[in-house]
């Protein structure tokens, strides 16, 4: 469980208003290759409201289908009530919305 409170840590620090990506926290973390595994994590949060998952998107900057806490609309709407805005597809512009601690950001 060493991991998963890692991958709980990391993103209780995603600000409102960014999102991130599996990868992303697995390389935080220095497990690359462990993206599936911050899925499994996400998908057994013990704190929901207070570990935002929902701020948490494949990298192509879509939607979990497994949002574990209500489905898809439900993690749509609170990223959109975050200022978060996505395109005609469903998908979030992570040039603009991404996550990036190494440049400033809390880690």
């Amino acid at each position: 469980m060493a991991f998963f409170d890692d991958v709980y840590r990391v993103v209780k620090q995603i600000p409102r208003g960014k999102v991130t990506t599996y990868g992303q926290i697995a390389r935080i973390l220095g497990q690359p290759t462990k993206s599936k595994i911050v899925g499994w994590a996400l998908h057994s949060n013990p704190e929901p409201g207070v570990i935002p998952c929902h701020r948490v998107v494949n990298r192509r900057g879509e939607l979990s289908g497994s949002f574990a806490f209500g489905g898809l609309e439900v993690q749509k709407k609170l990223l959109q009530d975050e200022g978060i805005i996505f395109d005609q597809s469903g998908i979030i512009d992570l040039e603009k919305y991404l996550w990036k601690p190494e440049q400033g950001e809390p880690n």
